[in-house]
């Protein structure tokens, strides 16, 4: 899993300043914690530092009470954490969906056919076509991202181990979307991030497949209690909160 660097932990007694919000990755990439952070501090005054990473390691981060509230689409990890009683107010904020992206079909854009709605045959073709092809690549985020997790999801149920070398991890640096354009490669995304930063020469291969469903939570710190902590949950999921997810490209109201 990728590191993730929070601010040093305080005792809660100690905190004040900004709200230290973690957000998954592909919500900063697609630009809605900050259109939320932005939106939050007008309403109220209050300011957030958000502390971008992926999913799993800014969960990490929440149980250890080195940030104060989160921004997550991991749906499977966050409730190990609410079970456990880690994590307070876990909210569903927004859902989306992630989608398969990769080169588009030969010929003419307007003859192309329209996505399809499995990502588990195109994910069993991608393989067959590795196989005879060298240029295949199939890049994962592979950091513990939402994407990653769904990802890794994917290949469990389409019964196939993805291997070397047609299947690559991405690089640190660059934003994930930008090096899957860059490399031409197949890979499963963001539909937030993609409306924001995807387009030629990737094309969305798969979309609408209920496997690919995304639900974004928020959800406040058990280990450390900052004062806008309750006030930031409720905010998010309330009317304001869900205007500025309604006014956001590739994300629906819950």
């Amino acid at each position: 899993m990728a590191a993730f660097a929070a601010p040093a932990a305080q005792n809660p007694s100690e905190r004040g300043g900004p709200l230290r919000l973690g957000v998954d990755r592909a919500l900063e990439e697609s630009g809605l914690a900050k259109r939320l952070q932005r939106a939050f501090g007008f309403d109220t005054g209050i300011p957030v530092l958000l502390v971008p990473g992926p999913a799993l390691a800014v969960l990490d981060a929440i149980r250890d009470g080195e940030i104060d509230a989160a921004l997550v689409n991991a749906p499977g990890a966050e409730e190990e954490l609410d079970k456990q009683g880690l994590v307070h107010d876990r909210r569903v904020i927004a859902t989306s969906e992630f989608v398969v992206v990769g080169p588009p079909p030969p010929g003419p854009a307007r003859k192309r056919p329209p996505p399809g709605h499995s990502a588990i045959e195109l994910l069993e073709r991608i393989q067959a076509q590795a196989a005879a092809d060298p240029n295949v690549v199939f890049l994962s985020a592979g950091d513990g991202s939402g994407v990653h997790v769904a990802e890794q999801a994917l290949w469990r149920v389409a019964r196939i181990a993805p291997a070397a070398p047609w299947y690559v991890s991405a690089e640190r640096g660059p934003g994930f979307t930008a090096q899957v354009r860059a490399r031409g490669a197949y890979a499963l995304v963001e539909r937030g991030a993609w409306s924001m930063h995807g387009g030629a020469p990737s094309a969305i291969l798969v979309e609408g497949d209920p496997l690919l469903v995304e639900s974004v939570h928020a959800m406040r710190a058990f280990r450390v209690q900052h004062p806008a902590g309750r006030i930031f949950v409720s905010w998010i999921a309330g009317r304001r909160g869900r205007a500025v997810v309604a006014r956001h490209g590739g994300y629906r109201l819950r």
